[in-house]
């Protein structure tokens, strides 16, 4: 299966400083791809370093075949990339229905955003039967479907989340979990940075492990989970960023 986005030969940080070190990863259409590793190894700077939020010091981000290495991030999202950073990713002093049309920004058309929020609040009931609350009042978990629901309003075809299940009970994780399976069966590609490592790999297909900023192991997700040194040195850890 070809990747949709890949980036290759990441190296990446912030000033001075870098913090990934040569990493390669892609995902596909219809598949989830996991990047995992114990706190502190770069995780969310390498899907940062994509869109431009982390400094790309060398390497290459490819996405459809071609070359997007630079691009602004709000060219990215008209492109079809979307993002949902972890933390401050919804407007709360706006409805649900207003977060959500402040999603489709990018997007000509009353009729066709009207559709796209019909679709979006059709996959998001929650939301849906709360659409006029302010974003404020909502729980972590409505608050993360929202957020995922607003990314979705501009059609991506790649989705990119840090740490989506972070905080949340099990519960409102059991129902992102769902959610993001939907998506995925819709042919959307989804890369995620996730803190729970069994939890990443059990919801993805791929998976890639990074430590230190580098790349320590990757494969197919089923595999990693069963494989004895993967499971001795990572599994049973509080992973972080």
């Amino acid at each position: 299966m070809k990747p949709i986005l890949a980036a290759e030969n990441v190296n990446a940080g912030y000033g001075d400083v870098i913090i990934i070190h040569d990493v390669s990863v892609e995902v596909a259409s219809g598949e989830i791809a996991a990047i995992v590793g114990p706190n502190g190894s770069g995780k969310s700077t390498l899907i940062k370093s994509i869109l431009g939020f982390a400094k790309l010091f060398r390497g290459s981000i490819l996405y459809q075949n071609k070359d997007i290495t630079g691009i602004a991030s709000h060219r990215a999202v008209n492109l079809g990339i979307g993002y949902v950073p972890q933390t401050d990713n919804v407007f709360p002093n706006l409805t649900i229905i207003e977060n959500l049309d402040m999603g489709a920004y990018n997007k000509k058309g009353k009729d066709s955003i009207k559709t796209g929020k019909g679709d979006i609040l059709q996959m998001f009931p929650e939301l849906a039967a709360r659409k006029n609350a302010l974003a404020e009042n909502l729980s972590g978990g409505e608050r993360q479907m929202l957020a995922i629901a607003r990314a979705m309003m501009a059609k991506p075809k790649v989705l990119l989340l840090d740490e989506p299940l972070a905080s949340l009970s099990p519960k409102p994780s059991a129902v992102i979990e769902s959610k993001l399976e939907q998506i995925r069966d819709a042919g959307i590609a989804i890369l995620i940075v996730e803190q729970n490592v069994k939890k990443a790999l059990e919801l993805s297909n791929r998976g890639y492990v990074l430590v230190n900023g580098a790349l320590a192991m990757e494969g197919e997700s089923a595999s990693l989970l069963a494989d004895d040194s993967f499971k001795e040195r990572f599994l049973g850890l509080e992973q972080g960023h």
